[in-house]
């Protein structure tokens, strides 16, 4: 699943370490979810998108051919 996590971070000017902690999880969680190797749990994915003050389909695109 696609991401457009560490567009929307930097965009904002929030540091990995800073996101993490305010999601708590590891900077290396963060690390994996933007360059795609992590899927999130929707829980995850949910605290995510509520933080960028987002829904789940902007922060998080589904290709259906990855399904």
């Amino acid at each position: 699943m696609k991401n457009r996590i560490e567009e929307i971070r930097k965009a904002r000017g929030i540091r990995q370490e800073d996101f993490a902690k305010s999601l708590s999880v590891s900077r290396q969680t963060i690390s994996s979810l933007e360059t795609g190797r992590y899927n999130p749990s929707i829980f995850l994915a949910y605290k995510i998108a509520k933080y960028f003050g987002m829904s789940i389909e902007e922060v998080f695109i589904f290709d259906e051919e990855e399904a």
